[in-house]
């Protein structure tokens, strides 16, 4: 596919940036080439709009003997799977706190993408793709399956991809038939807080959906973590994307704390129901009754009499 450089920029002295090659499919042809080349221009577009701290800021890109290179700010540092790995070989878990302030830095990320016009979707964070800088900045680092979406909710592919298996949503299966849109991307943090967490990889969605149980618990795996965080992590990897948080604030709220649980507001709701249910118990019994009567109407209009 292709390959990342680390460069010095020669006009810049003592400025380091990082080099993507993007390199064509040897079995194309020309207008096939064409295409991809048209996407990746798209693409470079889009992220040189970019300003956020969670992201390397994109300063140029071109193209040279049928290779496209896009040009960003080099970060230093280790990603969060080197770090996850590193713990586990330690014998020790990445704390919970470390992981949550993670997890704060990354939705404001999100949410930043998603409220661009049209939004902007990433459909491939995992670990890997997280970089924490010497400072404690988490930069979202690769934009290798960046989408836009239209803003009649028709999905626009910039790079064709499909995402890291372990991380990736039921939809996004369906290639260009299957929707994707921001809780897409919640459903990859999820899984992301949830290896981090346990440091066990999720079981992929693909095997859930045939095996439900195959998703072991968070606090089963790791019995430090909170209710509250093992819970919304969970809810954020509902199957269905209308299971989970509707966008990443609500997320955001739930996780950190300033918003009732998932199960909170379905108990709420339930007791809703319950309420209005006593309030109106006479008309509940008025109901009732005529349902009664269409049933014993229907059984007994065998034995009317014929006139």
């Amino acid at each position: 596919m292709g390959c990342v450089y680390q460069a010095e920029d020669l006009r810049l002295d003592g400025r380091l940036c990082a080099i993507k090659e993007t390199q064509p499919d040897p079995a194309a042809d020309d207008e096939s080439r064409r295409q991809t080349q048209q996407q990746f221009h798209r693409e470079a577009s889009v992220l040189a709009r970019l300003d956020h701290p969670n992201f390397p800021k994109v300063s140029d890109f071109f193209s040279e003997d049928d290779r496209d290179f896009l040009v960003m700010d080099f970060v230093p540092g280790h990603d969060l799977k080197e770090l996850m790995d590193a713990s586990r070989r330690e014998g020790l878990q990445l704390p919970q706190e470390r992981v949550l302030e993670w997890a704060r830095q990354m939705c404001d990320a999100l949410e930043y993408l998603h409220r661009q016009y049209p939004p902007v979707l990433h459909r491939d964070i995992k670990p890997g793709n997280i970089k924490l800088t010497p400072g404690g900045l988490l930069k979202l680092v690769d934009f290798g399956l960046v989408k836009l979406l239209a803003p009649d909710d028709r999905t626009i592919t910039v790079l064709q991809g499909r995402g890291t298996a372990l991380y990736t949503p039921l939809e996004q299966y369906g290639g260009e038939t299957g929707h994707t849109d921001g809780r897409s991307d919640l459903y990859s943090l999820g899984a992301t807080l949830y290896h981090l967490l346990t440091n066990e990889p999720p079981a992929e969605a693909k095997q859930r959906f045939l095996v439900p149980a195959s998703l072991r618990p968070i606090q089963s795996l790791q019995p430090d973590v909170d209710r509250r965080t093992a819970q919304t992590i969970m809810w954020a990897m509902a199957l269905h994307p209308d299971d989970r948080p509707s966008n990443v604030a609500e997320f955001r709220r739930a996780l950190l704390g300033k918003e009732p649980m998932p199960s909170a507001r379905r108990k709420r709701v339930s007791a809703g129901w319950r309420e209005a249910l006593r309030e109106s118990r006479g008309m509940a019994l008025v109901v009732a009754l005529l349902a009664l009567a269409a049933v014993l109407a229907t059984l007994l209009a065998p034995y009317r009499p014929v006139p």
